[in-house]
């Protein structure tokens, strides 16, 4: 049974249709016409990142002199456009006090690195692979 996003398409579309995908989560597979995946990314990572933020976590720096933050920062960044708002709105802080931080900081970096998964399986339809 063929989907509709069975063609393969060229390595310039489907790094295009990868940077779509990082910026919204869930636009690739909207893109690629697998729907009921999209919408299921498109609703779930973002709120999962509002579930970390909501839990008061924190969006970390990009600090090389503390190599672990800098990797909690990229997978933070995963989430595309929800990461820039959320630094736009200023509502990165976090609380340390809180008795939640930890939890909201797992949730916002299990989003952006569930963002950047969805990312590569969207580069693997879009080649065709999948």
């Amino acid at each position: 049974m063929s989907s509709p996003s069975a063609a393969v398409h060229s390595p310039f579309r489907a790094c295009l249709i990868c940077a779509a995908a990082w910026a919204v989560p869930g636009a690739g597979h909207l893109w690629l016409g697998r729907i009921q995946k999209g919408v299921v990314f498109l609703i779930t990572l973002p709120l999962m990142f509002a579930s970390g933020l909501w839990l008061e976590g924190r969006l970390f720096p990009f600090d090389v002199q503390q190599p672990l933050v800098a990797l909690m920062a990229v997978a933070d960044i995963g989430m595309g456009v929800p990461y820039g708002i959320a630094k736009a709105l200023g509502v990165e802080g976090g609380r340390v006090v809180s008795i939640t931080y930890e939890y909201g900081n797992h949730f916002i970096i299990v989003a952006g690195l569930l963002n950047m998964l969805v990312v590569l399986d969207v580069y693997d339809v879009a080649r065709g692979r999948k």
